[in-house]
């Protein structure tokens, strides 16, 4: 089944790897991919094979942390019937699907040293030996592989084997985070926004507002292009209005009700801080007073001093948002969430 996502972007950085894992996709060698989740590992894996004379043949994929390690080794090279309990018939392994074509191997860093050493075989000499079977087959497959690793690292810990990462790293492409591109946030945003615009059936596209599109800039994006397309989907599906989008949500678990974490705290601060006590003999008449009223008005002033601190605050910082959020303490959405609570929009914007 044909991919499709597309390989988006036009900064420098990101156009240099993807230059470079071009230029490798022609010659028959291995190619390791690096970069963290959410980066594009597969589409540049899938780059690679389709830019290479193998792009008519098989490109199987991988996910060496999608299995227990007793199941890897049988995955990537067969096993004969009856090898183990519950192999009741023969099955090709990885390898074998992939002969004549590439194979990708993502998570590549969590082989164990055993299977290790059978990839290495295989990438080595060309041969792979099913779980149970005597005798080698021969295939014809190159490797792509894909981790958010440091692997030299590892090889320093003894938790990978130096002779397999100097057969895979002929070259290392390395995906620059999202962060790192920020030309990009605004293109790849604006066409997942539009995707998703036409995917519910919405005749016009008006795009992001400007304040949205500067809170996308300044956000890092832990979890790059992923985490990017998820947010920009949730914004416009929400988005009932007419003209730009002009409310955005990066964290969908940040709540006043969420559960506490295992240590009975939230990691979120509280959306309103806690007011300070006043010095003594600050009190005027108006606050004592207040301190008389029945509890039915407790709210009403809660929210005014709410209301008098954000105005405050938004003044003292000359309406910058991100600025008053930091000196409250709150993150851009909570304090975007407490303006229109209190209608304060308009003022700022």
């Amino acid at each position: 089944m044909k991919r499709s996502t597309q390989v988006i972007g036009q900064s420098g950085v990101f156009l240099d790897a993807l230059e470079r894992a071009s230029r490798a996709a022609a010659l028959d060698r291995p190619v390791l991919v690096i970069g963290e989740r959410g980066t594009g590992k597969e589409l540049v894996a899938e780059r690679l094979h389709h830019l290479s004379p193998r792009w008519d043949q098989p490109l199987v994929t991988m996910n060496c942390a999608a299995l227990p390690e007793t199941l890897i080794e049988a995955e990537l090279f067969g096993h004969e019937a009856g090898a183990f309990t519950g192999a009741s018939k023969a099955r090709v392994g990885r390898f074998e699907e992939a002969d004549g074509g590439t194979l990708f191997l993502d998570e590549l860093g969590t082989l164990s040293m055993g299977a290790q050493e059978r990839l290495l075989r295989a990438v080595e000499y060309g041969e792979v030996t099913r779980i149970g079977a005597s005798r080698p087959l021969r295939v014809d497959v190159r490797i792509v592989a894909a981790t958010n690793e440091h692997l030299p690292d590892r090889v320093e810990d003894h938790t990978f084997r130096a002779d397999l990462l100097d057969r895979l790293c002929f070259e290392v492409v390395t995906l620059p985070p999202l962060r790192a591109r920020k030309s990009d946030i605004p293109v790849l945003a604006d066409f997942f926004g539009r995707r998703m615009s036409s995917e519910l059936g919405r005749d016009e596209w008006a795009g992001f507002s400007a304040e949205i599109e500067e809170a996308m800039r300044d956000y890092r994006w832990p979890g790059n292009v992923r985490e990017l397309r998820n947010v920009v989907e949730r914004a416009v599906y929400r988005w009932e209005r007419a003209g730009p989008v002009g409310a955005i949500e990066f964290d969908p678990f940040d709540s006043p009700y969420r559960p506490a974490g295992a240590n009975g705290k939230r990691t979120t601060p509280a959306l309103t801080p806690a007011p300070a006590a006043p010095p003594p003999g600050a009190q005027d008449d108006e606050e004592v007073a207040a301190c008389e009223v029945g509890p039915s008005d407790f709210k009403s002033r809660v929210a005014l001093f709410e209301r008098e601190l954000l105005t405050k605050s938004l003044a003292e910082h000359r309406f910058n948002q991100r600025a008053t959020a930091e000196a409250l303490g709150l993150s851009y959405d909570q304090l975007r969430h407490a303006l229109r609570r209190h209608d304060l929009i308009g003022a700022v914007a």
